[in-house]
């Protein structure tokens, strides 16, 4: 089995900043990619951040200047750091890892709401 944990969501004002966290357990592969995605109600699931084994980082344009995406792969652990958050960043984020065989599995999202 596969499970993934989300945490460190929440409430902030803009400008702010929140650091997410999803922990893998189960038979995860060390080389999987792994990322992030979030979902607002009445939209599609949009892509933030992804990360391979190696490092490599891709970023939705309109957080790239704002986000950081980093992996510490010995735990299965991957972070989503969020800096200067504006309320359009208002979404439940959801953690993705991705197998040798492209199929994905999700985390069940943490909310982060931007607001004043």
């Amino acid at each position: 089995q596969v499970q993934l944990a989300e945490s460190g969501g929440g409430l902030v004002e803009p400008g702010r900043s929140l650091r997410l966290t999803c922990a893998a357990s189960g038979r995860v592969g060390r080389n999987w990619d792994t990322g992030w995605y979030r979902q607002v109600p009445g939209k599609q699931r949009e892509f933030v951040a992804n990360i391979d084994s190696n490092g490599n980082t891709n970023l939705l344009p309109s957080v790239k200047d704002r986000f950081t995406i980093v992996r510490d792969s010995a735990r299965n652990t991957v972070y989503l750091l969020m800096n200067d958050l504006k309320p359009e960043d208002t979404a439940v984020y959801v953690c993705n890892f991705r197998d040798q065989n492209t199929f994905n599995f999700w985390g069940q999202g943490t909310l982060v709401t931007v607001s004043s």
